[in-house]
């Protein structure tokens, strides 16, 4: 096993990632994907000779970190399936390769990093791999109100999407939807950023789906609203 000789930790290291894919759409789909174990409070990927297809995923907790890499050792991830395991020293190591390591400063820049994430999240709802049920939390706090569409459509095998980023790509969202079983594919309409459909084999798969990500932050300030969609 590759975390066998590492002992855990709050840092896990992903490396075989996929090189094509460009630096910030690498940390949003990290983001996106990981968070969902517990509170991330840092991605790293460089694009430098040395670092390229590597990134390290910083988490509040060991216990989220080593849900991380349990779960998603050789996940498909770009086509690639991600090789995890701790993190050595994510921030020595990093460091030393850009040529700017200062192991007092670097300490001092992460506690108040972590203190600065404390501070900005602390009155937000942790992502978690099961969010809250329609009725939830979860759902309740999701910003706007209910649409249309969710106030009057049936259950069914296509969920629609709200309140995304307007930088979330397909790929963001297959990866996360992926993971749940019948997935067919995510449609998004370039002319209406924010949206999106996901279409399941069935509504009873589509639920599922649904009430596990309901309310899941893409972003910190984007908890996605889900609905089925209008037919």
């Amino acid at each position: 096993m590759l975390t066998g000789d590492i002992p855990p930790n709050q840092t896990i290291y992903i490396k075989n990632l996929n090189e094509k894919v460009k630096k910030e759409e690498l940390k949003r789909s990290l983001y996106a994907l990981f968070s969902q174990y517990g509170r991330i409070l840092d991605i790293v990927a460089l694009k430098t000779t040395k670092l390229r297809g590597q990134a390290w995923v910083v988490f509040s907790e060991v216990t989220a970190a080593s849900n991380a890499v349990r779960q998603m050792q050789n996940f498909p991830f770009y086509d690639k399936p991600m090789r995890i395991q701790y993190a050595k020293s994510k921030s020595d190591c990093i460091a030393r390769a850009e040529g700017t390591y200062d192991k007092k400063k670097k300490q001092e820049e992460k506690a108040e990093r972590k203190r600065r994430v404390e501070e900005a999240q602390q009155n937000a709802t942790p992502n978690g791999p099961r969010a809250e049920s329609n009725g939830g939390p979860a759902a309740s706090s999701r910003p706007g109100r209910p649409s249309a569409q969710e106030a009057v459509a049936d259950p069914n095998n296509i969920l629609f999407i709200q309140n995304l980023p307007y930088e979330t790509t397909s790929m963001m969202l297959d990866v996360l939807f992926k993971q749940y079983p019948g997935f067919r594919e995510v449609r998004m309409i370039e002319a209406k950023p924010g949206i999106a459909f996901v279409e399941f084999e069935d509504d009873i798969q589509s639920s599922v789906a649904m009430q596990a990500l309901q309310g899941f932050k893409i972003t910190p300030q984007n908890p996605m609203a889900i609905s089925y969609a209008k037919k």
